[in-house]
């Protein structure tokens, strides 16, 4: 085709040459795409390559298997979501209300700009990969909160599963929100920081329960 014509009808544009890092990153893109939308299970080696453009053997070259690029995009979305919130937990010379925030807007803040990322996490991660990721914030609350309980009076083992209640409850309302981004971001982390810090401060020392 002489330079400069655009194609003709039933011509093929000419396909852009990429890198090979250019070209395993357009696969992961495509593959993430897919993978959120229609599950790991529903999607097939052909329509991440047609979705791409290239043929299925260079999806095999790059990754070996569907599995295997699965298997790469759920480490790299686990490993992103993990050191996001557990960074924010970590902040120094943070209040413990700071610390609740920074925590639940993490989490927030990453299912508004990987919502493909987290349906994955939390979907078809069969490996057990987010309930990993909320292990690891449960125990960066949980010592947070074991230093903090005895300055109240309270049982230092009351730590674990209170953070284990707090992450749950941040996790479940995060999934909830993914679907419905109602009410706006900074709303919903107000009113889960409301509920679970105005919980926390009003802790009876002895509760008991008024069906028993």
């Amino acid at each position: 085709m002489p330079q400069g014509k655009e194609p003709g009808l039933g011509e093929t544009a000419p396909r852009v040459r990429m890198s090979g890092v250019e070209r395993r990153e357009q696969l992961i893109e495509v593959a993430r795409v897919l993978f959120a939308d229609n599950g790991v299970d529903a999607t097939s080696v052909e329509e991440i390559a047609a979705a791409a453009a290239v043929s299925k053997p260079i999806v095999y070259e790059h990754f070996g298997s569907k599995d295997g690029l699965y298997a790469v995009i759920v480490d790299r979305e686990a490993r992103r979501l993990d050191r996001a919130v557990c960074d924010a937990l970590d902040t120094p010379n943070a209040s413990y209300r700071e610390i609740l925030e920074r925590g639940t807007m993490a989490l927030l803040d990453y299912i508004d700009d990987c919502p493909e990322g987290f349906r994955i996490l939390s979907r078809d991660s069969g490996s057990g990969t987010y309930a990993s990721i909320l292990s690891d914030v449960t125990i960066h609350a949980e010592e947070i909160m074991r230093s903090h309980l005895p300055l109240h009076q309270f049982d230092p083992e009351l730590a674990r599963p209170l953070a284990q209640a707090i992450v749950g409850l941040v996790s479940m309302a995060g999934q909830a929100w993914l679907e419905t981004r109602q009410p706006a971001k900074d709303v919903l982390a107000a009113q889960l920081v409301n509920l679970a810090w105005n919980g926390l401060a009003n802790l009876q020392h002895d509760p008991g329960l008024i069906t028993r």
